[in-house]
This record gives structure tokens, C-alpha cells and sequence, in this order.
């Protein structure tokens, strides 16, 4: 399970937190919506509860924060908006790339595949897949390493109602087999429909924490969707008609030409427009939101105004199709069935209409006057008599008569449900938001069965409410602060690289444009001459700082850690690579060998096509092969470690190609200016005293090899290679070391 405490972000400047003291459970074997309108605080939620951002408070799972977790991603799974992958990759390839990330076996990517229907999509390219499909292999991802949590962001953001409906499949199956899900949404008939708990988010703090049936219960009413060009004759007709049964209707007028009816059925008003020779173009059941933000226009809504609690998709289907609408929320209806006795709080809200005299409190800031029915007024004529366009009955509620004193209407935009009035004697209830409804609280007695109406009521405060209450007796300690963990580095980091270095063709396109552009480079200057032997094999004309099979081990070196930065499928979540040396060498390895294959490829490649063409003369091997095969190896290697530690350390492809590129034309020329200044004693003969001090005793001619090195290290492009190896390496050091400690 998952428990969250004080879950606090960081203000920034003079804002108020976007989380505020949010505290909750989510119990095992049951799915939990975090529900809030756009900007409520959610996806900070799920930062602060995953250790991805600063803030206050702890959240354990399964008795443990997530930092003291060995492998979290077997812990829990986490989707946080799409799937970070590298375009050109494949499905399957970029699973099995996680796979070596989770050390789970590889089978465990068909397996998963299957799980989420993507088997026939497995070499599909990850920039073909669909929304719908990119969300299936996001689940896929988070289920890799068969984690008893999962974590979601809005998983069912612009899905289709096919594919939401088997994502909910898919978590309510995680779940029935003792897992956790949690899954944050901004639908309130989704988070009723598919969710066990709701936890309801205003403005960064908990407002409600109920189950889904009391949810639905309190926070969404069932209405009747009506559009007609005479929504206000047809208003005033039912008004009247549920004044002589004495039933609790209310009609309001939205804009345009339609209504919404509460308290009626499609059947009820059907029949009386038909009596009354009304057209109607829309009669559809919907559920109309109560909770936070009902009513509110967002600012990617059309201007025309829309349903509260309806998506697009469904308000597109309702103005189009009203009975496909009606019977696309019939399961919902279900859940939220009114009782026919139920109070004036669930049933009772009034909209504007001309003449009124009493004014409950207003919705959305507009002042909703009550119109009497004991006193004569426009939306009280005759209807049959009465002008649709200047009568303007626009909404009336109309209630049967009690003696009892009436109870206050109660504002739908404020998160506020008051209880029943209780027996004389007795305290009302007071839970804070977070507390469970069956909790027994001061002044109630335990009992169930004595007070049936305490047991089963509860009273949710405002926010503003808590902050006074909190005040009044002693501050609370402030929970412990969120640090930011650094991401785990892969479980087996060398497969991970091969894996993902050859995943895609970035690498063999590389490679091959490479052997290309050294054997017509290497044609060419054999057909110009006064080129060296060895320039000639390694396609290095004098006017070039770099061959091109130099230039290309170096991009493939950027590639490396350049690639990671783009699209982090090691830490999705997080938008950064973890500085781990296990993850760097493992780099520094593959970009080793793949820099010994393209310059070993790179010469072969020259002397083939210079045989072929000009004879054996302008192929033959130099005496000194040795000394410049080191030389040419190390060159090649060396660029493709530039590349590497420069783009880990900048986080750039183009500032690792870069610095491969600025050791011929910068370092270099500094190096031959600092050798050449002006000095009493010179280091000459310096490889030849090492050689008769160190060499003689080293057995099978070992000094030959460390010759060959020390030759290499002391030409002025090797030793700039190494001088700016030396500090990249150290650059990289430094920041792994500044990341751990933070």
C-alpha cells in the first residue's frame, strides 16, 4: 500500500505551494483516483510521493520510502507522460533495452507485450505508435519488472473510450491480484466509474477522501440533457408540472438552447414536449459534476460553453447523437442513482429566474434567486399562452410544501457537504478531510445502530477551516523534507549500452558513411600525390585537423550519452541520466570497441581500394606498422572517449563533437606554443633514457609496446588528446561526485 504525509511542495517566490499538507492511503488490492481540475496539484503529488522534487513529507511503500528501496523499479512502476524512447527504436528493442535497466530476464518484453496487445506491433517504430498504442507500451514499461505499485499521471489523457476502458481493464486486473494502483485524473466520471477511493485535490490541498459510491453519491448528480429553440416555454411547462405532483425538479437554462433537469427523467420530459407540440433536438442522461471547478470554463474548451463534467468526445457525441450519449453513461448512471427521497442539499438548487424573492447562496459567483411558488410570476403563466421569447422563464426549482424549518441551500462550487439535522442533545460531526468516514469521532458514540443518521454522515471543511482549526491548539511538527534521489544506474549497464547502441541504425549509418567518404578521400589524394604512405592508408589529407573515421568514432562517442539525454528511458520520470561509472565504462567500453572495428575497418577498406585501382605499389604496409598503428588506434579511441565524457558531462551530442574537434584546433596549437617558448633546459632524449633505465629486464620485448605508447603521448596530437581526456575525465568525476552528495 501506499501512505502519503504531509506532502508539501517548495513555494516559488510569492505563489502559494502547488501541494499543501496532502496526506492519504492507497490500499492494496484496490485502485485510488487522485482527482483535481487542471492545475489542483496532482502531478506534484506524484513528484514529491516518487522523491522527483523538492518539497516536505514522506510517503512509504509497503513500509518504505522509496530511497531506501534497492531496485524501485521492482517496487513500482511509473508512467509519467509519454514514452521517452528514441523515435527510430522498436518496440520490442527498446523493452529489451530496459530489461538489461531492470536485470530482468529478456523474455519478460514478449511477455509484457502480450499482456498489453502489442505482439503484432513489435517492430512497429516508436514515432509511428498512436496515442493509444504509446500508452499501451507505457503500461508495458511499468509493468517490466513486475513492480506491486503503480504509479500513473493521467494514463488516460487523450484516449479514445475503447482504449480508456482497457486501461482501466488493465489496472483494475493489476490490482485484483493484490497490487496498488494509484492514478491521477481530472474526470470526475472516470475517477467514479473505475476508481474504489477518490481523493479530491482544490488548489494543492485535500478537500475529500471518500469511497467511489459516496463520491458518487455526493459529488455527481444525474441530470437530463435537453436542447430545443423553446428551452423556455419547455422550462416553464415542467416547472408547472412539478408543482402540481409537489416534486423536487430543478430546471436550469445553460447557453444557447439548452437545459439541464434535475430530479426528471428523459421519459417524463419526452412526453411533455410531445403533449405540448415542443421540438426537441437532444434528451440524453448525463451526470453533471460537483465537485472542484464544476462550471468552470477552461481555457481549452470552446468558447460556446459545455457541460460540467463532460470531455469533448462526449459533448461532440452528445450534441450529435443523443441517444448514443445516453447510452454511453448508462453504466454510469448506475452508480449514481438519487434516492426519490432525497434532501433539498442533494436535489434543491435553484437557477435564475425573473421575479424571484428569496436568494440562496450563489454558484460560480452568479446570485441564484428562488422563485416562490405561492406568489404569481412570468415562469407561473400559462404556458400555452405565454411568448417563448419574452417570457424568459430561464431555470426554476420547484419543491412540495413542509413544515419543517428549510433547510439552506448549499453552494455547489465549495467543498462543503452539511449533515441532517440531529436529535437535540447531540454534536454535530467534525472529521478533518483525511479522516475515514467510519472513524469515530467526539460526541458520537460508537454505536451504529442507536444513531444511524451520525454513523452515516460526515462533514468535510473547508480548507480555510483546517488552517484555523490547525491553529488554534499547538503547530504540528513539519514532516521531514523530500530530497532528491539520484536514479539507480542499470542493473547490467553493459548489456544496457550494446543494446542500445544497436538498437537503432544511427550507428551502422555512421559507420558505413565513414568507409565511404575515407576510400574516395584516399583515391583522391593517391590521384593528387605527395601524400605519406601511412596519410594515404588512414585517408588523413594535411589539410584536415581530423581523418573522418576520427571525426566518426568521435560522433558515435557523442551519440552515446547524447541519445541518453534526449530520450532518458533510464529515468523517464526524472528528464536526466544517472552519473553512475558503472554506466561509464560500460560506455566507454562499447565506444572502444566500436572504435577499434571503424579504424581497423577504415585502413583495410584504403589499401583494398588503392590496390584495386592503382596496383600493389600505393598498398603496401609501412616498416614502422607498429609505432603507427598505436598511433592510429589511440587517435580514433581517444576521439570516441572525447565524445563520450563530453557529452556526459555537457549533456550534448553537439558539445561532444565539439570537443573532439577542438583538440586539433585549440589544445594542439597550445601545446606546440607552450613546448615552444623560450627555456634553459630542454627534455631532449628523454625516450631514450627511459628505454636504458626501465626496459632492459622486460621479457618477449615488452619495451617495444611501451615504446610505441610514450612515441604517442609524446607527439604533440596525442598529448593534447590525453591533456583534454585527462579533464573531461575529471570534469565528469566532479559532477557525479556533486550530484551524490547533493
Amino acid at each position: 500500500m501506499i501512505q502519503a504525509f504531509g506532502l508539501t511542495s517548495n513555494p516559488r517566490k510569492e505563489l502559494p505551494p502547488a501541494a499543501d499538507d496532502v496526506s492519504f492511503e492507497a490500499r492494496a488490492g484496490r485502485v485510488t483516483a487522485l482527482l483535481g481540475a487542471p492545475g489542483a496539484g496532482k502531478t506534484t503529488v506524484l513528484r514529491l510521493m516518487l522523491e522527483l522534487q523538492q518539497g516536505r513529507g514522506v510517503t512509504y511503500f509497503r513500509g518504505r520510502p522509496l530511497h531506501r528501496i534497492a531496485h524501485p523499479s521492482r517496487e513500482v512502476g511509473v508512467l509519467m507522460g509519454d514514452v521517452p524512447g528514441h523515435p527510430a527504436r522498436t518496440v520490442r528493442g527498446h523493452l529489451r533495452m530496459l530489461c538489461a535497466a531492470a536485470g530482468v530476464p529478456v523474455r519478460r518484453a514478449d511477455e509484457v507485450l502480450e499482456a498489453v496487445g502489442l505482439v503484432s506491433l513489435r517492430d512497429e517504430r516508436l514515432g509511428a505508435l498512436s496515442r493509444g498504442m504509446d500508452r499501451r507500451l507505457g503500461l508495458s514499461c511499468a509493468l517490466l519488472a513486475d513492480p506491486h505499485t503503480l504509479v500513473l499521471d493521467d494514463p488516460a489523457g487523450g484516449l479514445s473510450v475503447r482504449d480508456s476502458h482497457w486501461l482501466h481493464g488493465m489496472l483494475r486486473a493489476h490490482a485484483a491480484q493484490g497490487g496498488t494502483v494509484l492514478f491521477t485524473t481530472a474526470d470526475p466520471k472516470e475517477a467514479a466509474r473505475t476508481a474504489d477511493r477518490v481523493v479530491t485535490l482544490e488548489q494543492g490541498r485535500l478537500v475529500a477522501d471518500q469511497e467511489a459510491a459516496e463520491f458518487s453519491r455526493t459529488r455527481l448528480r444525474p441530470r437530463v440533457a435537453v436542447r430545443s429553440p423553446y428551452a423556455a416555454r419547455l422550462a416553464a411547462l415542467l416547472a408547472k408540472q412539478a408543482r402540481t405532483a409537489q416534486r423536487s425538479v430543478e430546471v436550469v437554462r445553460e447557453d444557447g438552447n439548452r437545459l439541464s433537469v434535475y430530479g426528471s427523467t428523459c421519459a417524463e420530459i419526452g412526453e411533455t414536449a410531445f403533449r405540448h407540440g415542443i421540438v426537441v433536438h437532444q434528451l440524453a442522461d448525463e451526470i453533471g459534476d460537483m465537485g472542484p471547478g464544476a462550471g468552470a470554463v477552461h481555457a481549452d474548451e470552446p468558447p460556446g460553453g459545455s457541460a460540467p463534467g463532460l470531455g469533448k468526445a462526449e459533448q461532440a457525441a452528445g450534441e450529435l447523437h443523443g441517444t448514443d450519449a445516453a447510452r454511453s453513461s448508462a453504466d454510469t448512471l448506475e452508480l449514481v442513482r438519487v434516492e426519490p427521497d432525497r434532501t433539498s442539499a442533494e436535489a434543491g438548487h435553484v437557477a435564475e429566474a425573473p421575479g424571484a424573492t428569496a436568494a440562496p447562496p450563489a454558484v460560480n459567483g452568479e446570485p441564484r434567486p428562488t422563485l416562490d411558488a405561492s406568489k404569481p410570476a412570468a415562469a407561473t403563466a400559462d404556458p400555452d399562452t405565454a411568448d417563448p421569447v419574452t417570457a424568459d422563464p430561464v431555470a426554476v426549482a420547484i419543491e412540495p410544501p413542509r413544515t419543517a424549518e428549510p433547510r439552506p441551500t448549499v453552494d455547489a462550487a465549495q467543498p462543503v457537504t452539511v449533515e441532517p439535522l440531529l436529535p437535540a442533545g447531540h454534536a454535530q460531526a467534525t472529521t478533518e478531510p483525511h479522516e475515514r468516514p467510519d472513524a469515530p469521532s467526539a460526541g458520537h458514540p460508537p454505536n451504529a445502530e442507536a444513531h444511524p443518521q451520525e454513523a452515516t454522515t460526515r462533514r468535510t471543511f473547508h480548507p480555510a477551516d483546517a488552517r484555523t482549526a490547525r491553529t488554534l491548539g499547538a503547530l504540528p511538527p513539519l514532516p521531514p523534507p523530500i530530497s532528491v534521489r539520484a536514479a539507480p544506474s542499470p542493473l547490467r549497464p553493459l548489456r544496457y549500452e550494446i543494446r542500445r547502441a544497436a538498437g537503432i541504425g544511427t550507428g551502422f549509418i555512421t559507420g558505413a558513411t565513414v568507409l565511404v567518404v575515407s576510400a574516395v578521400t584516399a583515391l583522391v589524394l593517391a590521384r593528387i600525390g605527395h601524400t605519406p604512405q601511412p596519410r594515404l592508408l588512414a585517408a588523413w589529407p594535411q589539410e584536415l585537423p581530423l581523418p573522418p573515421a576520427a571525426l566518426g568514432a568521435g560522433l558515435l562517442g557523442a551519440l552515446a550519452f547524447g541519445d541518453e539525454f534526449r530520450h532518458p528511458a533510464l529515468a523517464a520520470d526524472r528528464g536526466t541520466v544517472p552519473r553512475r561509472l558503472g554506466l561509464l565504462a560500460a560506455k566507454l567500453l562499447v565506444a572502444t570497441a566500436t572504435a577499434l572495428m571503424l579504424a581497423v575497418l577504415t585502413v583495410g577498406c584504403d589499401a583494398e581500394v588503392l590496390y584495386l585501382v592503382y596496383g600493389r605499389e600505393l598498398a603496401q604496409v609501412p616498416a614502422d606498422w607498429l609505432s603507427l598503428s598505436a598511433s592510429w588506434v589511440g587517435l580514433v579511441v581517444g576521439c570516441a572517449w572525447a565524445g563520450v565524457l563530453a557529452a556526459g558531462v555537457f549533456r550534448s551530442t553537439t558539445a561532444g563533437l565539439a570537443a573532439v574537434g577542438a583538440v586539433p584546433l585549440l589544445v594542439v596549437p597550445a601545446v606546440h606554443k607552450v613546448l615552444e617558448g623560450p627555456s634553459v633546459r630542454t627534455a631532449a632524449g628523454l625516450p631514450v633514457r627511459l628505454r636504458e633505465a626501465l626496459l632492459p629486464r622486460w621479457p618477449f620485448g615488452g619495451e617495444r609496446y611501451l615504446e610505441a605508447a610514450l612515441s604517442v603521448v609524446s607527439q604533440p596530437v596525442g598529448g593534447a588528446l590525453t591533456l583534454s581526456l585527462t579533464a573531461l575525465l575529471c570534469a565528469y568525476l566532479l559532477t557525479a561526485l556533486r550530484s551524490r552528495f547533493r
